[in-house]
């Protein structure tokens, strides 16, 4: 006796019979990569207060140019009404969503107390 058998996001595998007993073997698919997993780096601290700090705003364009931009105004405009001493920065990363920006970061890096790196809109 000959049964298919699949298992979520795996390919149909047959399963075997044997002779010893009437029971079918199955063959299972171990999904784990094989490859070396990429280093994890750990989040940075969280800030005791943004009182005085600098946030970075980036938008990774995801949606197009005018995408995003206009949520990133609007939270520009929260923070200057609850927390006036915070400087807010608005950057567009170049390039696309998928691309690298070294400039944007370096900038972040010696510029920025925090980032809130994504899309929005």
């Amino acid at each position: 006796m000959m049964a298919a058998v699949a298992f979520a996001g795996f390919a149909p595998v047959q399963a075997q019979q044997s002779n010893a007993t009437a029971k079918p073997l199955i063959t299972v698919l171990n999904p784990e990569i094989e490859s070396k997993k990429a280093d994890r780096v750990p989040l940075s601290p969280r800030l005791n207060t943004l009182e005085g700090k600098t946030l970075y705003l980036v938008d990774i364009n995801w949606g197009g140019p005018e995408a995003a931009y206009s949520v990133f105004e609007e939270m520009q405009s929260w923070f200057a009404q609850n927390i006036p001493s915070l400087k807010i920065v608005i950057k567009k990363k170049a390039g696309m969503y998928s691309t690298d920006d070294p400039a944007l970061w370096k900038e972040i890096a010696k510029n920025a107390n925090a980032a809130l790196i994504g899309i929005s809109g």
